[in-house]
């Protein structure tokens, strides 16, 4: 399932995010890429070995599980370190696949958020290689996207402008991406089904499924 969710960020939390990245040190992306994704990678990204990477993850990462799509569709178990990129200058991320262990994690879903305002920057699109065919996305700032880790996937180039964004990866309580996607939609119906017409007998009876399903695909 590939998921955009909206305001995971407001115009704030971004403003606050970007002045201090503004003040830190990049250094050269592939420093974190794999052995064949270097040669693919040409991006910056914020060194994590400086004092001020370790409360600007943590303040993201707090955001991020604050968000209740955020926690429906991805279910997260662990949070790898977050990258904090930037793509200018013909910049991109050839095709790749992201690693199946970061950081002792292993990582069952990938997620990008947009720091950037699509307007300010030409290119930088998000492209996903699925069997239905490639698909693009360019989200508003404050927006993210979530998909599973195995999509081999790919930044275009940057032609104007920058474009700034987190990158991050989860290890689910759900392994399997197709139960993640059947929780989360019977979440979701629950949900509905509640705000219209409060707890009723079928709200509950759904709310069993919803629990035992969890009780018997958790991978705790």
């Amino acid at each position: 399932m590939i998921l955009v969710i909206q305001n995971v960020l407001t115009p704030d939390n971004i403003a606050q995010i970007r002045a201090k990245l503004e003040t830190m040190r990049w250094v050269d992306g592939t420093a974190t890429a794999g052995w064949h994704a270097k040669l693919v990678k040409k991006n910056l990204q914020v060194d994590r070995n400086q004092p001020e990477f370790a409360p600007l993850n943590k303040g993201v990462t707090e955001a991020l599980m604050r968000n209740p799509t955020f926690r429906m569709a991805v279910r997260p178990r662990q949070i790898t370190p977050l990258l904090f990129s930037r793509y200018r200058d013909e910049m991109e991320y050839g095709t790749h696949v992201d690693d199946p262990v970061i950081y002792n994690i292993r990582t069952d879903v990938s997620f990008t958020v947009f720091l950037s305002d699509p307007r300010e920057y030409e290119g930088g699109e998000l492209v996903m290689e699925t069997t239905g065919g490639e698909q693009a996305y360019k989200p508003e700032a404050g927006q993210m996207i979530t998909y599973p880790s195995n999509t081999l996937h790919r930044v275009s180039p940057v032609t104007r402008g920058e474009r700034w964004a987190v990158v991050g990866w989860c290890q689910s309580q759900l392994r399997d991406p197709g139960q993640r996607e059947i929780l989360y939609d019977l979440d979701t119906a629950r949900r509905g089904l509640f705000d219209k017409h409060g707890k009723t007998r079928e709200f509950d009876i759904m709310s069993k499924a919803h629990a035992n399903l969890m009780r018997m695909w958790a991978d705790i």
